[in-house]
């Protein structure tokens, strides 16, 4: 699993190189750029495609090459393959077939902007892409709200203005958005503003909506999340008193607004832990 540049040619790795030019195979997303990426570092390779649409046929043929003695590498457009990329369907097959999984570490535009964003994130979620369309993306969004954690995005730039005025909608215009553009790239951009500021300054210039984007939102404030698994707790430890789980569960998610897997979790664990004490 080699990780490959997600602009600058500087970023590839001296053990990628190594690898890249060692293999017998090297399995690409798409054959072309990943050719042109390896002419320009001097490296020849032979290569497969390896896609969404053909993920889990190839790689049983390729699993079929590793266990006659073949190495294969496989890249993706940029970045470490299988993150928001194939690979998993892979790096399974492989794994079930007691084949050596080694991961060549590199670029990853997830890590790239959050380092470079100065938001303080000990923990945070990422999600990768948001669905295509508004309702779905909204209804994703609003399961993601009450979350403390630092969430990180990507979109894609037909999409940014469209899914900023989503985020701002679901979460609230007064959270803060890190837009992070072109990373590594010649005309790399990292903004940081309120949410509610966000399409009024990507519609500001048009040049502000191109690139591939990573989007960095604050999580929802701590208070404000412990408030909501307090209620919850507190009223699944009345109704669990008199009813069973399952629908102790149920009730307490339409009374506090929760999701109901996480009423129903939450309520398993009380159980188990008042009958660890009986």
């Amino acid at each position: 699993m080699v990780a490959t540049p997600i602009g600058n040619l500087g970023d590839i790795t001296q053990r990628a190189l190594e690898v890249l030019r060692s293999v017998d195979l090297v399995a690409a997303e798409d054959t072309r750029h990943s050719g042109q990426l390896l002419t320009r570092l001097g490296i020849q390779a032979r290569f497969v495609a390896l896609h969404e649409h053909n993920e889990q046929q190839i790689s049983a043929r390729l699993v079929t090459d590793m266990q006659t003695g073949k190495n294969v590498a496989l890249v993706t457009d940029a970045g470490t393959p299988a993150i928001s990329d194939p690979g998993t369907l892979l790096v399974a097959a492989a794994h079930a077939a007691g084949i050596t999984v080694v991961p060549v570490p590199g670029a990853s535009a997830v890590i790239c902007a959050l380092s470079a964003a100065g938001v303080v994130a000990p923990h945070w979620l990422f999600y990768g892409f948001l669905p295509a369309k508004s309702s779905a993306r909204r209804n994703a969004l609003a399961a993601l709200a009450r979350l403390p954690y630092v969430l990180v995005f990507y979109e894609a730039p037909h999409r940014i203005l469209d899914c900023v005025v989503d985020l701002a909608e679901t979460l609230g215009g007064t959270r803060r958005v890190t837009l992070a553009r072109e990373l590594t790239k010649l005309f790399e951009s990292i903004h940081s503003l309120p949410l509610g500021e966000a399409q009024d300054w990507l519609a500001a210039d048009p040049n502000r909506q191109k690139g591939e984007f990573v989007l960095i939102v604050e999580g929802a404030p701590v208070a404000d999340a412990d408030e909501d698994a307090l209620h919850l707790h507190d009223t699944l430890a009345v109704l669990l008193e008199e009813l069973p789980v399952k629908q102790a569960a149920q009730l307490a998610a339409r009374l506090t607004g929760q999701k109901k897997n996480a009423a129903y979790e939450l309520a398993l664990q009380m159980r188990d832990a008042s009958a660890g004490h009986e």
